[in-house]
């Protein structure tokens, strides 16, 4: 099988996984983001801050995939 057909097929169903585990990791820090400030309302700010934090980086690896992605489909 030549390569071009495997990145077509790759690519995609790569971005796809990145995407579902990206989904799966905003959801479960916003939950936890959630349940501190619902236990602790006084530390609202510093749980929001710490969230957004690691939003970020979750955002930031998901960017790097696409970024990745645009890049292996340019070859095709």
């Amino acid at each position: 099988m030549e390569y071009r057909a495997v990145l077509a097929l790759a690519i995609p169903f790569g971005l796809g996984i990145v995407a579902f585990g990206s989904a799966l990791a905003l959801g479960k820090a916003v939950a936890a983001a959630m349940e501190a400030t619902a236990r602790q309302p006084e530390a609202a700010t510093k749980i929001l801050l710490n969230m957004m934090a690691g939003c970020v980086l979750i955002e930031a690896l998901t960017i790097y995939s696409l970024v990745l992605s645009f890049s292996l489909i340019a070859k095709l």
